[in-house]
């Protein structure tokens, strides 16, 4: 009596182990995606402050020079060599009223298809 080979079960194996791996390979690509999402968003926060005190710090430096002509004026300041790509920011000193001088920065950075933006008004003291 000859022996049958059963070639039928080596085939459901492979195709077994093929629906598997691609399904461990969408699990990670979605956890992946993930990953990148948040850590893109890490990026625009940070590059949001540090674009926040980079305004902060041109404004307490001009209102040091005293200067009457940047009060009530909003300036673009130039943001090229903070390697911040797709960046704007804009100040404006608003008048002195009791010490204290009110600044209007306002931020935006793009990577991708998503953009941060944001306007505050902060106060320094004199």
């Amino acid at each position: 009596m000859k022996k049958v080979r059963q070639n039928g079960f080596v085939m459901l194996f492979v195709i077994t182990v093929l629906a598997l791996i691609s399904a461990v390979t969408y699990v990670l690509a979605g956890g992946a995606n993930i990953m990148l999402f948040q850590s893109d968003t890490a990026y625009l926060e940070a590059c949001e402050r540090d674009l926040i005190a980079s305004g902060l710090s041109w404004a307490k430096w001009n209102i040091r020079d005293e200067s009457k002509e940047l009060f009530d004026k909003t300036v673009k300041l130039d943001v090229t060599n903070m390697n911040i790509r797709n960046a704007a920011l804009n100040a404006s000193i608003g008048v002195p009223i009791d010490n204290e001088i009110e600044v209007r920065i306002s931020t935006s950075c793009s990577r991708g298809r998503r953009t941060f933006r944001s306007s505050d008004t902060y106060r320094i003291r004199l």
